[in-house]
């Protein structure tokens, strides 16, 4: 019997997205578009400093 799994749909950060664009478009919110549209880019923006703090922080413990 062969296991058919199908996985999709939205994840959090999706549906926030999409909740934060009908809230400005509705005119419930007056937030720039560059607030609406962070769930998209804050998680990459978060993993991107911290690689950056984590290499930092392996660089000047290697050199010791």
């Amino acid at each position: 019997m062969k296991n058919n799994h199908t996985y999709g749909g939205y994840n959090f950060m999706g549906l926030l997205t999409l909740l934060f664009i009908y809230l400005r478009l509705a005119g419930h919110v007056a937030w720039p578009w560059a607030w609406v549209l962070s769930p998209i880019w804050l998680p990459a923006t978060v993993l991107i400093v911290v690689t950056i703090i984590v290499s930092v922080v392996g660089a000047i413990r290697g050199n010791n």
